[in-house]
């Protein structure tokens, strides 16, 4: 499998030094300082995997649509409007954007959907996220998907901390509690709490490798997808149908 790699911070050093010892080939590397050579490249790889900054999206996405190249994104803190330009590219190639590409993940958010379909209407919710002292944006992309497998549909007030007199918990109402420390990787919990039991699952992240490895995985499978829009568990759960 050829590689575009863009974004060559942490995420992507490991990613094309992992690659390049499974014997994949890294056929070019966009970071910020030529970002415009995406401007004149045609189609030069497989797939591009792109960990990079939400500023690049417009460019990103270009040259997605220009040459049809399947594209991973594992870049976070994006708004609404480079989600859709994300979404929009799978238009004309597969696409994939997901916050963690950890194997791991991906199965906690599948059994958290499955846990919130029975305990959500009488348990309290609590989500708990914990990442090193380096990580710019909170709640964690992680996060926010998690909280997305709990509430769908948006029906829930999500609280930031407590602070003060802040009175009882509320219904229909989901903390959220961001950590910063140290050099962890990710930790993630999700806290069901009723009465006299609680129910918790919780994911840690010891090292960016499995984030890595979850993407390559997750590239070699989006190289065989027809054109679309997909979410992680669509692809890892879900690919037959869409071969």
């Amino acid at each position: 499998m050829k590689i575009l790699l863009i974004g060559h911070g942490r995420m992507g050093q490991l990613i094309e030094k992992t690659a390049v010892s499974q014997g994949m080939e890294i056929a070019h590397v966009i970071d910020i300082d030529n970002k415009s050579d995406l401007w004149r490249l045609g189609k030069v790889a497989d797939i591009a995997m792109d960990f990079s900054h939400p500023s690049m999206l417009p460019q990103v996405c270009e040259y997605v649509r220009r040459t049809g190249t399947p594209y991973l994104c594992g870049t976070t803190g994006c708004s609404p409007q480079e989600n859709e330009l994300v979404r929009g590219a799978g238009e004309i190639a597969p696409v994939v954007h997901s916050a963690n590409y950890s194997l791991g993940v991906a199965v906690m958010r599948r059994a958290v959907i499955e846990i919130s379909k029975v305990l959500k209407d009488s348990f309290d919710i609590e989500v708990t996220e914990l990442h090193h002292n380096q990580k710019i944006d909170a709640p964690s992309g992680t996060a926010k998907m998690l909280i997305d497998a709990i509430d769908p549909a948006g029906e829930y007030r999500l609280v930031y901390g407590r602070q003060g007199i802040c009175g009882k918990r509320g219904e229909k109402e989901i903390g959220v509690h961001s950590l910063r420390g140290g050099s962890m990787a990710g930790e993630h919990t999700v806290g069901f709490f009723g009465q006299d039991e609680v129910v918790e699952i919780t994911h840690k992240a010891v090292s960016r490798q499995i984030f890595v490895s979850g993407a390559l995985h997750c590239a070699g499978l989006l190289t065989k997808m027809r054109p679309g829009y997909y979410t992680l568990q669509q692809i890892l759960f879900e690919r037959g149908e869409n071969a």
